[in-house]
């Protein structure tokens, strides 16, 4: 007998599948009818496992308040971790600001999910896929153009800005027919990140539903995700497959090879073109560029002066290096000279909320110069690279 789906309400989907009956109820995040709607649910149904729309590190991220004590600034620079770790930030200062103006914590639905889950004595159960996981995916899935454009938008979700958003707005986004035309606005303007964010998401939230033991259960998870989760409710789901780390594009090394052989080639065509005389003036034409944008775009982050001296001179050597980009000796020169402390680390989420706060916090600061320097960097070897060929002519 197939399954048999019900709308309760707006924000609740009933499913009888053979003698079990589970309930998907949709939330918003920073709603505060959300966090009052899923405890009353959960009083009501008595069920024997709640399903929560979080994964092991998110669910820690929201219990945990002292997580970043164990944060080493130095290895998330070496390791290239900087973007990610930004834009987890990022990520949550935006959600933490929207919640403040509405005077509720982000995902504090799914935290009393957990809390009167244990109350009831059901079991907890963690049905979303890794964030890691599902951030990776998404950053493999977007060409360079759209990555750099996520990489501006989460500089500018680091610095606070008022939103428009009132608790009225929020609660729409649980409504069925507003929430479905969003949807199809973001699959049609962002299939590259629909893909990994929103819809592989559904498949993996609603396999963890289907997996859960007990005859009655309840998953709480975003709005978003509900029309998806009915959607591929009855079809086969490899969550093996949804787990794969997306191994590195080839183009990737292709890009990066390519353009340090222009580069090279830029120098042979100009010494035969004009002898070893202009050897100087193309090594200056390479050298200027790259140095002055990566110290410049590392001066925005407001660092230490050695820093910037430090920018300077890497540049026009990590540009040429695929190993190695400026934002590493960069970012670990900061790192030293500032020395971020536990205290730093234990404020990242007060502070943030401030763009005072963003820069008067060590870590956050260090993370921002790596990151700026980087792009300074990009930009000034594009600059010296159409300068220095253009000695390989006449």
């Amino acid at each position: 007998m197939p399954p048999v789906f019900t709308s309760e309400s707006d924000t609740l989907t009933r499913i009888d599948d053979g003698d079990r009956s589970l309930w998907i109820v949709g939330t918003a995040h920073v709603s505060p009818e959300s966090v009052k709607e899923v405890e009353e649910l959960i009083e009501r149904l008595s069920p024997d496992t709640v399903c929560i729309e979080l994964c092991e590190p998110r669910y820690k991220a929201l219990t945990d308040p002292n997580r970043w004590k164990n944060l080493d600034i130095f290895q998330v620079i070496k390791e290239g971790k900087t973007l990610f770790l930004l834009a987890n930030i990022a990520i949550g200062a935006y959600q933490r600001r929207l919640g403040a103006e509405l005077g509720v914590k982000p995902g504090a639905e799914l935290l009393q999910a957990a809390q009167a889950a244990e109350r009831a004595g059901a079991t907890i159960t963690l049905i979303d896929r890794s964030i890691h996981v599902t951030l990776k995916r998404t950053w493999a899935s977007l060409g360079f153009w759209k990555k750099s454009m996520l990489a501006g938008a989460i500089v500018e979700a680091l610095f606070p800005g008022k939103s428009d958003a009132s608790a009225l707005d929020i609660e729409k986004l649980k409504e069925r027919a507003h929430l479905s035309a969003m949807m199809k606005d973001f699959a049609r303007e962002l299939p590259e990140v629909h893909e990994p964010l929103i819809d592989e998401r559904d498949r993996y939230l609603v396999s963890g539903l289907r997996e859960a033991p007990g005859k009655r259960v309840i998953a709480v998870v975003g709005a978003g995700h509900v029309p998806g989760m009915i959607r591929y409710y009855s079809e086969p789901i490899d969550k093996a497959a949804l787990d794969l780390l997306p191994p590195p594009s080839p183009w990737g090394k292709v890009f990066e090879w390519g353009f340090i052989a222009a580069v090279l080639l830029a120098f042979v065509f100009g010494i035969r073109e004009h002898g070893t005389e202009s050897l100087f003036d193309m090594l200056k034409a390479w050298v200027l560029p790259t140095a002055a944008f990566c110290a410049l775009f590392t001066t925005f982050g407001l660092p230490h002066p050695l820093t910037i001296l430090v920018a300077a001179l890497s540049a026009p050597l990590t540009t040429i290096n695929p190993l190695i980009v400026a934002g590493m000796p960069v970012g670990l020169a900061e790192a030293w000279l500032r020395r971020p402390t536990v205290d730093d680390c234990e404020r990242i989420n007060e502070d943030v909320q401030s763009l005072r706060g963003v820069y008067k916090n060590r870590f956050t600061r260090v993370l921002l110069v790596a990151f700026l320097s980087t792009i300074g960097a990009a930009i000034g070897a594009w600059v010296g690279l159409g300068w220095v060929w253009s000695f390989s002519g006449s």
